[in-house]
Protein backbone atom coordinates (compact mmCIF):
# COMPACT_ATOMS: atom_id res chain seq x y z
CA UNK A 1 0.00 0.00 0.00
CA UNK A 2 1.26 3.47 -0.92
CA UNK A 3 0.65 6.32 1.50
CA UNK A 4 0.34 9.83 0.08
CA UNK A 5 0.11 13.28 1.63
CA UNK A 6 -3.69 13.38 1.40
CA UNK A 7 -4.01 10.09 3.25
CA UNK A 8 -1.80 11.39 6.05
CA UNK A 9 -3.67 14.69 6.32
CA UNK A 10 -7.04 12.95 6.31
CA UNK A 11 -5.86 10.43 8.89
CA UNK A 12 -4.49 13.03 11.29
CA UNK A 13 -7.64 15.13 10.89
CA UNK A 14 -9.81 12.12 11.74
CA UNK A 15 -8.20 11.93 15.20
CA UNK A 16 -10.09 15.13 16.06
CA UNK A 17 -7.35 16.69 18.15
CA UNK A 18 -8.24 20.22 17.11
CA UNK A 19 -5.49 22.73 17.89
CA UNK A 20 -3.74 20.52 20.44
CA UNK A 21 0.07 20.29 20.37
CA UNK A 22 1.58 16.83 19.94
CA UNK A 23 4.73 14.89 20.76
CA UNK A 24 5.48 12.25 18.15
CA UNK A 25 7.10 8.83 18.18
CA UNK A 26 7.15 7.18 14.78
CA UNK A 27 8.25 4.27 12.64
CA UNK A 28 8.42 5.17 8.96
CA UNK A 29 8.59 1.55 7.83
CA UNK A 30 5.30 0.81 9.62
CA UNK A 31 3.48 2.86 6.97
CA UNK A 32 4.72 0.78 4.06
CA UNK A 33 5.71 2.88 1.05
CA UNK A 34 5.23 6.61 1.55
CA UNK A 35 5.50 8.92 -1.44
CA UNK A 36 8.27 11.34 -0.47
CA UNK A 37 9.32 9.28 2.56
CA UNK A 38 9.86 10.84 5.97
CA UNK A 39 9.67 14.37 4.55
CA UNK A 40 6.04 13.75 3.56
CA UNK A 41 5.12 12.43 7.01
CA UNK A 42 6.77 15.38 8.75
CA UNK A 43 5.16 17.92 6.42
CA UNK A 44 1.75 16.34 7.07
CA UNK A 45 2.35 16.60 10.82
CA UNK A 46 3.42 20.24 10.57
CA UNK A 47 0.34 21.09 8.49
CA UNK A 48 -2.00 19.21 10.82
CA UNK A 49 -0.90 20.39 14.28
CA UNK A 50 0.07 23.85 15.54
CA UNK A 51 3.02 22.45 17.52
CA UNK A 52 4.88 19.21 16.78
CA UNK A 53 7.59 17.96 19.14
CA UNK A 54 9.82 14.88 19.02
CA UNK A 55 12.78 13.58 21.05
CA UNK A 56 16.06 13.79 19.11
CA UNK A 57 18.33 12.26 21.73
CA UNK A 58 22.11 11.99 21.20
CA UNK A 59 23.45 9.02 23.12
CA UNK A 60 26.85 9.21 21.44
CA UNK A 61 27.70 12.19 23.66
CA UNK A 62 27.52 10.02 26.78
CA UNK A 63 30.55 9.09 28.84
CA UNK A 64 30.73 6.85 31.91
CA UNK A 65 33.22 7.67 34.69
CA UNK A 66 35.27 5.12 36.55
CA UNK A 67 33.54 5.98 39.82
CA UNK A 68 30.38 7.86 40.73
CA UNK A 69 27.30 8.03 42.95
CA UNK A 70 25.95 4.81 44.41
CA UNK A 71 22.57 3.31 43.47
CA UNK A 72 22.77 4.86 40.01
CA UNK A 73 21.80 1.91 37.80
CA UNK A 74 25.15 1.78 36.04
CA UNK A 75 28.40 -0.20 36.14
CA UNK A 76 31.17 2.37 36.46
CA UNK A 77 34.22 1.87 34.30
CA UNK A 78 32.32 -0.46 31.96
CA UNK A 79 32.17 1.73 28.85
CA UNK A 80 35.77 2.69 28.18
CA UNK A 81 35.56 1.83 24.47
CA UNK A 82 32.36 3.89 24.16
CA UNK A 83 34.00 6.74 26.08
CA UNK A 84 36.82 6.88 23.53
CA UNK A 85 34.26 7.15 20.72
CA UNK A 86 32.07 9.78 22.43
CA UNK A 87 31.44 13.01 20.52
CA UNK A 88 30.98 16.56 21.73
CA UNK A 89 27.35 17.69 21.65
CA UNK A 90 26.61 20.43 19.12
CA UNK A 91 23.21 21.90 18.18
CA UNK A 92 23.44 20.40 14.67
CA UNK A 93 24.31 16.87 15.84
CA UNK A 94 21.98 14.29 14.23
CA UNK A 95 19.56 12.39 16.43
CA UNK A 96 20.62 8.91 17.40
CA UNK A 97 19.53 6.38 14.74
CA UNK A 98 17.50 4.62 17.45
CA UNK A 99 15.13 7.61 17.40
CA UNK A 100 14.15 6.90 13.79
CA UNK A 101 14.23 8.93 10.60
CA UNK A 102 11.04 10.91 11.29
CA UNK A 103 12.35 12.76 14.39
CA UNK A 104 15.59 13.49 12.55
CA UNK A 105 13.64 14.79 9.57
CA UNK A 106 11.60 17.00 11.89
CA UNK A 107 14.85 18.37 13.34
CA UNK A 108 15.92 19.35 9.82
CA UNK A 109 12.61 21.01 8.93
CA UNK A 110 13.21 24.68 8.05
CA UNK A 111 10.74 25.82 10.74
CA UNK A 112 12.12 23.57 13.48
CA UNK A 113 14.01 24.59 16.60
CA UNK A 114 15.96 22.36 18.96
CA UNK A 115 16.59 22.43 22.70
CA UNK A 116 20.14 22.29 24.03
CA UNK A 117 20.32 19.30 26.36
CA UNK A 118 23.53 17.39 25.53
CA UNK A 119 21.80 13.98 25.68
CA UNK A 120 18.01 14.43 25.80
CA UNK A 121 17.24 17.24 23.37
CA UNK A 122 13.89 17.78 21.62
CA UNK A 123 13.10 19.37 18.26
CA UNK A 124 9.86 20.80 17.00
CA UNK A 125 7.90 23.30 14.98
CA UNK A 126 5.71 25.88 16.69
CA UNK A 127 7.11 24.47 19.92
CA UNK A 128 9.43 27.17 21.25
CA UNK A 129 7.53 27.51 24.54
CA UNK A 130 7.80 23.78 25.14
CA UNK A 131 11.48 23.60 24.21
CA UNK A 132 12.18 26.48 26.61
CA UNK A 133 10.79 24.36 29.46
CA UNK A 134 13.81 22.08 29.28
CA UNK A 135 16.71 22.55 31.69
CA UNK A 136 19.68 20.39 32.56
CA UNK A 137 17.92 19.47 35.81
CA UNK A 138 14.55 18.84 34.11
CA UNK A 139 15.36 17.29 30.72
CA UNK A 140 11.78 16.11 30.17
CA UNK A 141 10.30 19.49 31.10
CA UNK A 142 8.91 20.00 27.55
CA UNK A 143 6.53 17.10 28.14
CA UNK A 144 5.18 18.66 31.31
CA UNK A 145 4.64 21.94 29.49
CA UNK A 146 2.93 20.07 26.66
CA UNK A 147 0.56 18.38 29.12
CA UNK A 148 -0.40 21.75 30.64
CA UNK A 149 -1.24 22.96 27.12
CA UNK A 150 -3.61 20.03 26.54
CA UNK A 151 -1.12 18.07 24.45
CA UNK A 152 -1.32 14.55 23.10
CA UNK A 153 1.24 11.86 22.36
CA UNK A 154 1.08 10.40 18.85
CA UNK A 155 2.42 6.90 18.25
CA UNK A 156 2.81 6.45 14.49
CA UNK A 157 3.23 2.74 13.93
CA UNK A 158 4.93 2.49 17.32
CA UNK A 159 3.93 1.28 20.77
CA UNK A 160 4.43 2.55 24.31
CA UNK A 161 7.96 1.13 24.65
CA UNK A 162 9.11 4.31 22.85
CA UNK A 163 6.71 6.64 24.66
CA UNK A 164 9.06 9.09 26.40
CA UNK A 165 6.11 10.82 28.07
CA UNK A 166 5.74 7.83 30.40
CA UNK A 167 9.21 8.60 31.76
CA UNK A 168 8.06 12.10 32.71
CA UNK A 169 5.00 10.62 34.42
CA UNK A 170 7.24 8.15 36.29
CA UNK A 171 9.32 10.98 37.71
CA UNK A 172 6.21 12.92 38.73
CA UNK A 173 5.02 9.78 40.50
CA UNK A 174 8.18 9.73 42.60
CA UNK A 175 10.08 7.02 40.76
CA UNK A 176 13.84 7.32 40.95
CA UNK A 177 15.74 8.83 38.05
CA UNK A 178 19.49 8.52 37.43
CA UNK A 179 22.58 10.58 36.68
CA UNK A 180 24.48 10.36 33.43
CA UNK A 181 27.31 12.38 31.91
CA UNK A 182 27.77 14.03 28.52
CA UNK A 183 30.70 15.38 26.57
CA UNK A 184 30.24 19.06 25.67
CA UNK A 185 32.55 21.81 24.37
CA UNK A 186 32.56 23.15 27.97
CA UNK A 187 33.73 19.80 29.33
CA UNK A 188 31.97 16.78 30.79
CA UNK A 189 28.55 17.80 32.15
CA UNK A 190 26.60 15.92 34.80
CA UNK A 191 23.05 15.32 33.59
CA UNK A 192 20.56 14.52 36.38
CA UNK A 193 17.03 13.16 36.00
CA UNK A 194 18.05 10.63 33.37
CA UNK A 195 15.11 8.23 32.91
CA UNK A 196 14.94 4.51 33.49
CA UNK A 197 14.17 1.67 31.08
CA UNK A 198 11.09 1.74 28.83
CA UNK A 199 11.01 -1.91 27.74
CA UNK A 200 8.08 -2.67 30.08
CA UNK A 201 5.87 0.25 29.10
CA UNK A 202 3.57 -1.63 26.73
CA UNK A 203 2.00 -3.20 29.84
CA UNK A 204 0.24 0.15 30.24
CA UNK A 205 -1.65 -0.19 26.94
CA UNK A 206 -4.80 -1.88 28.35
CA UNK A 207 -5.19 0.84 30.96
CA UNK A 208 -5.01 3.71 28.49
CA UNK A 209 -7.15 1.95 25.88
CA UNK A 210 -10.32 3.83 26.74
CA UNK A 211 -8.49 7.14 26.34
CA UNK A 212 -6.83 6.19 23.03
CA UNK A 213 -7.92 7.32 19.58
CA UNK A 214 -6.83 5.28 16.58
CA UNK A 215 -6.69 5.55 12.83
CA UNK A 216 -5.11 3.39 10.16
CA UNK A 217 -2.87 5.29 7.73
CA UNK A 218 -1.31 3.11 5.10
CA UNK A 219 -0.14 0.02 6.93
CA UNK A 220 0.46 1.90 10.19
CA UNK A 221 -1.79 2.12 13.21
CA UNK A 222 -1.67 5.65 14.59
CA UNK A 223 -2.56 6.04 18.27
CA UNK A 224 -3.28 9.33 20.05
CA UNK A 225 -3.35 9.51 23.85
CA UNK A 226 -4.00 12.71 25.86
CA UNK A 227 -1.02 13.43 28.10
CA UNK A 228 -3.24 14.50 30.99
CA UNK A 229 -4.89 11.10 31.15
CA UNK A 230 -1.67 9.22 30.43
CA UNK A 231 0.07 10.89 33.37
CA UNK A 232 -2.91 10.18 35.62
CA UNK A 233 -2.94 6.48 34.71
CA UNK A 234 0.82 6.12 35.23
CA UNK A 235 0.65 7.78 38.65
CA UNK A 236 -2.22 5.55 39.76
CA UNK A 237 -0.41 2.45 38.49
CA UNK A 238 2.87 3.22 40.27
CA UNK A 239 1.16 4.31 43.49
CA UNK A 240 -0.65 0.98 43.52
CA UNK A 241 2.45 -1.04 42.63
CA UNK A 242 5.90 0.59 42.93
CA UNK A 243 7.32 -2.07 40.58
CA UNK A 244 4.81 -1.42 37.80
CA UNK A 245 6.10 -0.96 34.23
CA UNK A 246 9.58 -2.28 34.97
CA UNK A 247 11.05 -4.64 32.40
CA UNK A 248 11.73 -8.32 33.03
CA UNK A 249 15.29 -8.43 31.70
CA UNK A 250 17.54 -9.93 34.36
CA UNK A 251 20.50 -7.73 33.40
CA UNK A 252 18.66 -4.37 33.30
CA UNK A 253 20.66 -2.28 35.76
CA UNK A 254 18.14 0.58 35.97
CA UNK A 255 15.05 -1.57 36.57
CA UNK A 256 16.93 -3.74 39.03
CA UNK A 257 18.06 -0.65 40.95
CA UNK A 258 14.47 0.57 41.23
CA UNK A 259 13.42 -2.86 42.51
CA UNK A 260 16.11 -2.76 45.19
CA UNK A 261 15.05 0.69 46.38
CA UNK A 262 11.27 0.09 46.27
Amino acid sequence: MTTQMKGLLDGFHSLRLGKAPVVVHASLKAFGHVDGGAETVVEALVRSFPAVLAPVFTYKTMVTPGIGPEKNGIVYGSRQDANRMAEFFTPDMPADPMMGIIPETLRLHPKAQRSGHPILSFAGTGADAFLDAQTLAEPLGPLGALEKAGGWVLLLGANHTVNTSIHYAEKRSGRRAFIRWALTPQGVRECPSFPGCSAGFEALAPEVEKHTRRVKIGNATVQAVPLRMLFKVVKERINKNPLALLCQQEDCARCNQIRILS
